[in-house]
């Protein structure tokens, strides 16, 4: 009986923690500013390129994230906030033109290489947004796209 009564108050102080972490906020990634230097307006991306981009890159690799409904509720919240941050320390979008002629030609060649080994879209993303899944079309037209600015 002992050991039952010890297991309903660690079940209430694990709910409890749960629910306390609940109210600690995360900064959000959404940007009022409209990006000056875009990659879209400097590179003058196509529309069909540019759609993919927003569904597939541009959660975590520009100033704006669409956020799904499960993203307010913690420890998921902090993992997703630090995904971000990682993600536009790597390759952010919004602040492409900022970057350096030799860290362009860079993140170019990455991008190309991680679409051809189907590293991007991350796996973990791809599994909760089935919409950010390549098809093949679409990395077709991707790798088109960064081929012909890929400053040799």
């Amino acid at each position: 009986m002992r050991k039952l009564n010890m297991i309903g108050w660690l079940a209430v102080l694990v709910v409890a923690i749960v629910l306390v972490i609940q109210v600690i906020p995360v900064e959000r990634n959404v940007s009022t500013v409209p990006p000056g230097q875009s990659f879209e307006k400097t590179e003058k991306v196509p529309a069909n390129v540019a759609a993919i981009l927003k569904v597939s890159c541009y959660d975590c690799h520009s100033n704006n994230t669409r956020y799904p409904w499960y993203s307010v509720l913690q420890p998921g919240a902090w993992f997703m906030a630090q995904h971000i941050k990682k993600g536009k320390e790597e390759l952010n979008f919004d602040e492409f033109n900022n970057y350096s002629k030799r860290r362009k030609k860079a993140k170019i060649k990455s991008i190309i290489s991680q679409i051809e080994k189907d590293e991007m879209p991350l796996k973990s993303y791809r599994m909760m947004h089935g919409n950010a899944r390549l098809s093949a079309d679409e990395k077709k037209e991707l790798l088109d796209f960064f081929n012909t600015i890929n400053p040799h």
